[in-house]
């Protein structure tokens, strides 16, 4: 029997971990045949189908999440009307509440699968492959978790909460089930939170489980032997334990040969041990995911987010000051008693710290969550539609969510090229960041940010930075950009971003001979350069005023990407 595991990714630089974990669990089944397929939200549905029907699989299962379950569903209908013989699995956190109404509005989909599901696919897989013609309720009925359909009723097996022993569950990695060539892997030493924060899934899934520490470690000795670049954990907070922590970081330190690792975590949680630990880290290794969610203590208990603000902050000082470790902090706004001015206000709390990103995101109502369950007696509005983002609270305005949207993508865009640091420093001498960008989003109003080259972003920084200042500030602003600019991307001879035209007769593109000879350049690569002289030098932070000529030295090669040097 054909058994196919799909899902469909947001982007396609994502691999799936669900998908392999249920095939290594299921690998020693007899007559099972398991592929996996991945495909992502942005190919054509029609495209999908066909390479999904082109497999011929007798039980299809889909991994369904917020951004995938519309396409999902609709590609499962199209599958039932042309094979209706094959049998239709859905699992994943998108699917795993509200499974009654989900059933009896798509007549196509067979099975679903609520919360983990490694145990319950597995007895579902030998109960179809024993029973193929015809699978008798009292069959599945003994299956946890499990929702089926009997005649015209859908019913379930006994719902538990009990969860998989993890050192049970074989390594994909180790069984090659995993796209080892997408850019980014993900991965997981754990599962289960130690919060209960009301506004996520993590709040329903028990204590925290981890795997075993040789596993952990055969695991990531494969994962950096084999060269891959990017390593995201997903566990819901890494540090949940310090000193496991620690052991992990130890032993990454002790055998990466170049992967980036990425990490959430509860800065609160960090020991002293691990700051030791994690000075040693090599710059741009460790990118540090820190949900702040909000400044505010009184919203933070409101959603039972149990958190010692005044760590946090420190233990990110300390990150910031002492490693080199990349760090980004998360707001979510929306969240009970926080308006307009406290959403700014706990925007500036995580600016004041340096980051190098802020990420904002409004309040999605997820089904399953305490927060979803009281939104409605409590006067909250969001879309039916997944992602059940908010449209209005107490406390928001649509006005004020749509202005924060703003903040956020504005955040995003700016972050991915180069963050900017340099001007937002000057332009903060006199206002505050939150204000910068308060101001800036309103600025920007219903304008479409997607899909800005480099050099239209900084050329939409300047356009909306420009209100903010006074006409003989303007030279100063076009500086500091061009400083960023050239810290980002090379500057094109005759193809400068707009701002910067009025400073083209001090700009020059010197030639190698022109260039220091001792900056140990790597061989067999490509350089080019662009010199400017600047009326401050924005290499100190002081911004020393002089006028002062810099070189931006551009390096590249084959599979090693563009290095800069300011020289």
């Amino acid at each position: 029997m054909k058994i196919l595991l799909t899902t469909l990714h947001a982007k396609y630089s994502h691999a799936s971990l669900a998908l392999p974990c249920l095939a290594a669990y299921c690998h020693d089944i007899p007559d099972a045949g398991l592929v996996i397929r991945e495909y992502t939200v942005n190919e054509p549905r029609e495209h999908i189908l066909r390479l999904i029907m082109a497999e011929e699989a007798d039980l299809v299962a889909f991994s369904c999440y917020i951004w995938n379950i519309e396409t999902t569903l609709r590609i499962v209908a199209d599958i039932k009307k042309i094979a209706p013989a094959s049998r239709i699995v859905l699992g994943g956190p998108e699917v795993s509440f509200g499974i009654f109404e989900l059933m009896r509005a798509n007549p196509a989909v067979d099975f679903v699968i609520k919360g983990e599901g490694e145990v319950p696919f597995r007895q579902l897989l030998e109960t179809v492959i024993r029973e193929p013609a015809t699978l008798l309720p009292e069959y599945l009925a003994a299956i946890d978790n499990l929702f089926f359909r009997d005649g015209v009723d859908t019913v379930s097996g006994p719902l538990s909460s009990k969860n998989l022993e993890l050192n049970s569950l074989p390594s994909p990695f180790a069984a090659g089930l995993v796209d080892l060539a997408k850019p980014l892997i993900y991965y997981e030493t754990s599962r289960g939170c130690p919060f209960s924060c009301a506004f996520c899934l993590s709040s329903v899934e028990g204590s925290v489980r981890s795997f075993g520490m040789e596993r952990i470690e055969a695991d990531l000795l494969f994962l950096m032997y084999t060269g891959v670049t990017q390593i995201k954990l997903v566990d819901r907070t890494f540090n949940y334990d310090a000193g496991r922590a620690n052991q992990i970081w130890e032993f990454i330190l002790k055998h990466n040969r170049g992967s980036h690792f990425h990490f959430e975590i509860a800065a609160d949680l960090l020991s002293d041990e691990n700051m030791r630990t994690l000075a040693r880290v090599p710059a741009g290794t460790f990118h540090f995911e820190i949900g702040v969610q909000s400044s505010s203590p009184a919203t933070l208990e409101k959603v039972a987010r149990t958190a010692d603000l005044e760590r946090i902050f420190s233990n990110v000082r300390r990150l910031r000051a002492g490693t080199g470790i990349e760090l980004h902090l998360d707001l979510v706004a929306g969240l009970p008693g926080e308006d307009y001015a406290g959403f700014l206000a706990s925007l500036q709390a995580l600016a004041d710290l340096k980051p190098d990103m802020i990420q904002i995101e409004p309040l999605k109502l997820l089904k399953g969550t305490p927060m979803r369950a009281r939104a409605d007696r409590s006067g909250y509005a969001c879309s039916d539609a997944p992602p059940y983002t908010i449209l209005s609270t107490p406390w928001l305005s649509y006005a004020d969510i749509c202005r924060i949207e703003t903040i956020g993508r504005l955040l995003d865009l700016f972050g991915k090229h180069g963050g900017f640091p340099s001007t937002l420093q000057f332009l903060q001498r006199n206002i505050p960041a939150a204000e910068v960008f308060d101001r800036m989003a309103r600025q920007a109003g219903h304008e479409n940010l997607s899909s800005l080259s480099c050099r239209r972003v900084y050329e939409l920084f300047y356009r909306l930075a420009e209100p903010l200042l006074e006409t003989a500030e303007m030279p100063q602003l076009q500086e500091a950009l061009l400083y960023d600019y050239c810290r980002s991307e090379m500057p094109l001879m005759g193809k400068l971003p707009g701002f910067a035209t009025v400073l083209q007769s001090d700009c020059s593109w010197p030639g190698l001979r022109d260039l220091p000879t001792d900056l140990n350049l790597p061989k067999d690569c490509r350089v080019k350069a662009f010199r400017y002289t600047f009326s401050h030098d924005y290499r100190t932070a002081e911004h020393q005023q002089g006028r002062i000529t810099i070189t931006f030295v551009y390096v590249s090669g084959s599979g090693q990407g563009l290095k800069i040097f300011v020289v």
